[in-house]
């Protein structure tokens, strides 16, 4: 795996690095690095699949923007950590088949109804690719920064990290994303 790598000040703090990962056939994937990691220290991470509508156009629908901004902040206010960004837009379905789905939960299903009615998988993310980014950085001990049993069961089974320990994010709903929140939680709640 190839990477690019630039100094990334931005609004949380100006110690930040963009790191580019790139694989063949073309795939992308974002490390946005606090400066300061240790490799014996707990590392806050975030894993973040990419959110068209909540992280760009600040979507009210999803809570996508505001675990973003969440976390990014608390790196920067630890003065070390790192947020992985993952190209899977929709839980992995896609922006098209995304965008199905909010016109389906318009009509009253809840997200994961919506998917299933559209033969699509509730999350079909990949975080395969997470452990080779933190072994790039030698982070073997981490804090993940997520509500989300899949990503921590997924770093938690990788041999290249050797302590997990989950920090849970709280978002205020709001009358547009309460519905779509407590699905979710209820989803996750029972995995």
């Amino acid at each position: 795996m190839k990477f690019e790598d630039i100094p990334f000040p931005c609004k949380y703090s100006t110690k930040f690095r963009l790191r580019i990962y790139y694989t063949l056939p073309k795939l992308e994937y974002a490390a946005v690095v606090y400066l300061n990691i240790k490799s014996n220290y707990i590392v806050p991470v975030r894993i973040h699949s990419s959110c068209l509508t909540g992280d760009i156009f600040h979507s009210l629908k999803c809570d996508c923007n505001e675990q973003l901004t969440t976390a990014l902040k608390y790196i920067a206010y630890n003065n070390m950590g790192m947020v992985i960004y993952l190209p899977q837009e929709g839980r992995g379905i896609g922006l098209v088949n995304k965008i199905k789905a909010y016109k389906l939960q318009n009509e009253g299903l809840n997200t994961f109804e919506a998917n299933s009615f559209l033969k699509l998988p509730i999350d079909a993310r990949d975080y395969s690719i997470c452990p080779a980014i933190l072994q790039d950085f030698n982070i073997r001990k981490i804090e993940l920064i997520t509500n989300n049993p899949h990503k921590f069961k997924a770093l938690h089974d990788s041999t290249m990290i050797s302590f997990i320990k989950y920090k849970r994010m709280h978002v205020e709903p709001n009358k547009y994303n309460s519905k779509y929140l407590k699905d979710k939680h209820s989803l996750f709640s029972k995995l």
